[in-house]
């Protein structure tokens, strides 16, 4: 099974299994590293991450729906943990000082998904007639209705990852993860047609390592072995899947190793980009972050222009 919606999956599970990677640097102190969801490939790099090679010891703390990761890395009770680029905005504009320092996703993978047999060539057809599941509070789905508005489709709230609606009614669509949900209807015998949502040119980063910005000032060493580890371990991952998602599979049987192999495959273009062969796996650009930035302040969810610079470091 395919993991729901991970748009806004903000609450810890605190019975959720730890897995520990123990170092031989016994003097280190654990390190906390918070995902916002089950360990999925989305996570596979963080998993294959040799810690220990850098002197660290780590524990990944998998997630639930609702975790709230950048409180928590604000806060200070986990060390590390995964957010989006906008959360980091959101953040900052509130004066909690979590910065980005890794992000797995160049391309943002939430989209639209439709029934192929409706022929629909872009994400504005989407909008001309039928039904869409979207979470309409969301940026994008906000900048969506701005752009075309909502007027000659029904909106209806996203049923997550649940795809039961949309395997029953070809005029209906929904938000989804362009490596997730697209999966499950192909596997239930659906002809699907997806549009990411970056077509209308909201594109933050995904899966992103977040650190305090106290955290980052204090113990820069640590940020960066951390940041060095977590490219290493992306890699492995990226050339050879399948022993990390036999690890992972065993802490989330709820995906089975056949979706698990597919997935890491789909999620393969978000990740290598033009930019990370220039300049490594999880590399970010201030133009992007400007772009995100100015986007929240037209929504009018940020009062203030947040200088791009302070939301992230390159290690």
């Amino acid at each position: 099974m395919i993991s729901p919606n991970r748009l806004h999956r903000r609450a810890f599970l605190k019975t959720a299994p730890a897995l520990t990677l123990m170092t031989a640097c016994t003097k280190s102190a654990t390190i906390k590293l918070a995902l916002n969801w089950k360990p999925e490939p989305e996570f596979g790099g963080f998993y294959a991450a040799p810690y220990s090679k850098y002197g660290l010891a780590v524990d990944i703390l998998p997630g639930g729906s609702g975790t709230p990761t950048v409180q928590m890395v604000g806060a200070g009770s986990v060390d590390f943990g995964i957010v989006s680029a906008d959360e980091i905005i959101l953040a900052r504009s509130h004066g909690n000082d979590v910065v980005a320092l890794f992000a797995v996703f160049q391309d943002s993978p939430t989209g639209i998904m439709s029934h192929a047999s409706r022929n629909l060539q872009s994400i504005g057809d989407v909008l001309k007639d039928g039904t869409l599941a979207i979470e309409s509070g969301l940026p994008f789905a906000r900048l969506l209705k701005r752009k075309f508005g909502f007027s000659h489709v029904k909106i209806v709230p996203s049923p997550g990852g649940d795809i039961t609606s949309f395997l029953h009614d070809e005029k209906f669509s929904q938000q989804c993860y362009l490596t997730s949900e697209p999966i499950a209807a192909r596997r239930k015998g659906a002809s699907v047609k997806v549009f990411a949502v970056s077509e209308i040119g909201y594109d933050p980063y995904t899966t992103v390592l977040a650190v305090s910005g106290e955290s980052l000032r204090k113990n820069p060493d640590r940020a960066k072995a951390m940041v060095t580890a977590v490219r290493e371990g992306w890699q492995s991952y990226l050339n050879d899947p399948k022993v990390v998602n036999q690890q992972m599979h065993q802490l989330n049987p709820t995906m089975d190793l056949d979706t698990f192999a597919e997935v890491a495959e789909a999620q393969k273009p978000f990740i290598e980009r033009d930019a990370t062969r220039r300049n490594g796996l999880g590399t970010m650009s201030r133009e992007r972050w400007e772009t995100l930035i100015a986007q929240f302040k037209d929504l009018g969810d940020i009062s203030q222009t947040i200088p791009a610079e302070e939301c992230f470091r390159l290690l």
